[in-house]
């Protein structure tokens, strides 16, 4: 029986077909994970934190000062700045700048990237959709325990600064302070102000990323953020920053005074660190508590700013886009 042999199919089609999708894999940025992509965050983290918080140490010194001796720094910001050059030279509200830079490179790298890991941990244990519909309180859960283990890093670093500053003359720099500290006091003496500090850091960073979080939504809902340029979403991570910035500051003052007094010096034979704050903070009241508030405002919501738009703009050079959203 004799008939037409059919044609096999042509695979023209189906290799144009697979040429196209290459072409466009190809242009495609590929999404990193793991490892790679936490390393990112912790890394941009890093810098932002150095950097902004290095920038803002003169700031920080008279902030300080202000918290330290309110009597004799009474002339606010701008007077505290002539107060202290005045006496002491330019220099002088430089001083702290090494632990400060250290301390908040380690910091950040475990804050920013504890934050975006815990957050994909609390998405794994609830499901996007849970975790999405109670966003707020995910949020600051991973706010609160990255913040806890940046702490840990950031204490000793913290007490020498606070202690350079507040005896001028103690060291000249980041390791003769640190040595110092450990020779005469022992290494509980960094940590003698890590309950305040964690009083201060853990709210202080649950209002930042919260409020970054949800003004950053509100404006995305607004604007396109893939329609946006790199400049306008650096400016939306600036405004959003600022805002969080100025909720954290008023949120940590209390606690941030009583860290630079626990700091300032050495406590009484016996004089647990307990006794110590409960007493500091009975002397300063409500009032004491908020002295140097508006440097702090200042300078909380400047580096704050800078932190979140130094920090999206590194993510996205370093191909880690967008981080771990969650918001609707």
């Amino acid at each position: 029986m004799s008939g037409t042999a059919t044609p096999p199919p042509s695979s023209t089609g189906s290799v144009k077909l697979d040429a196209v999708k290459q072409a466009v894999q190809a242009n495609e940025p590929q999404k990193i994970s793991g490892a790679a992509l936490y390393s990112r965050f912790a890394f941009a983290g890093a810098v932002c934190c150095a950097v902004t918080h290095g920038a803002f140490t003169p700031v920080d010194v008279v902030k300080t000062r202000i918290q330290l001796d309110p009597a004799k720094y009474n002339r606010g910001l701008i007077g505290g700045f002539r107060q202290v050059i005045g006496a002491e030279g330019f220099g002088a509200v430089w001083t702290g700048v090494g632990p400060t830079f250290a301390g908040y490179f380690l910091q950040g790298s475990l804050k920013f990237g504890g934050y975006e890991f815990f957050k994909q941990q609390w998405i794994n244990q609830l499901g996007l959709e849970t975790a999405s519909n109670n966003r707020t309180a995910v949020y600051l859960a991973s706010a609160a325990t990255a913040e806890f283990f940046a702490d840990i890093a950031l204490c000793p670093l913290e007490a020498t600064r606070i202690r350079m500053v507040s005896e001028p003359g103690f060291a000249n720099g980041l390791v003769g302070g640190f040595s110092k500290i450990l020779k005469n006091e022992g290494i509980g003496a960094f940590y003698s102000g890590f309950g305040p500090i964690l009083f201060k850091q853990v709210p202080y960073t649950m209002a930042k990323f919260v409020v970054f979080e949800k003004v950053s939504e509100a404006i995305f809902n607004v604007y396109d953020k893939n329609s946006m340029s790199g400049g306008q979403q650096t400016t939306a991570n600036l405004g959003a920053g600022l805002i969080a910035g100025f909720a954290a500051a008023l949120i940590s003052q209390p606690a941030d005074t009583m860290l630079s007094k626990i700091n300032k010096s050495k406590g009484l034979p016996g004089e647990g660190t307990m006794s110590r704050l409960v007493k500091i903070g009975r002397e300063l009241g409500i009032r004491g508590s908020y002295a140097g508030i508006g440097a702090r405002l200042f300078m909380v919501g400047g580096l704050t700013a800078g932190q979140f738009a130094i920090y999206g703009d590194i993510k996205k050079a370093l191909g880690a886009t967008g981080g771990v959203e969650i918001a609707k």
